[in-house]
């Protein structure tokens, strides 16, 4: 069975940091890309960021972009997300999901295109 293991959350306060880990069993991990989803209290799930593992593009949420950093170790099979400068917008449980042969860009836009998810890690930043 695929199993996608998120961990890594916390409270932090405003401004620090966080990493993220995500780490899959049961698959082909080269096969794959990754993606970081989040869904703050009272709101809808959208997307963080994303790589592909197949060639190690990476793709990140204007929200996030010059603060958050994708990468993988595909020896461990984990995905990491490096989140600096955290605000209280980012206040949110993250979730980890993993796409089966992703193409191009816009398999990274939507929860719909996740072939797996596994649990999620809370992150809270306080102000």
């Amino acid at each position: 069975d695929v199993q996608l293991q998120a961990s890594g959350g916390g409270l932090v306060q405003a401004g620090g940091s966080l990493r993220l880990s995500c780490a899959a069993s049961g698959l082909t991990f080269g096969d794959y890309g990754i993606a970081w989803f989040r869904q703050p209290p009272g709101k809808e799930r959208g997307g963080v960021s994303c790589i592909n593992i197949m060639d190690g593009s990476t793709y990140y949420d204007d929200s996030v972009k010059g603060r958050f950093t994708i990468s993988s170790d595909n020896a461990k099979k984990t995905v990491y997300l490096q989140m600096n400068s955290l605000q209280s917008d980012d206040t949110a449980v993250y979730k980890c999901a993993a796409a089966w042969e992703p193409f191009g860009s816009s398999w990274c836009e939507s929860s719909y295109n996740m072939d797996h998810w596994g649990e999620g890690t809370l992150v809270t930043v306080s102000s």
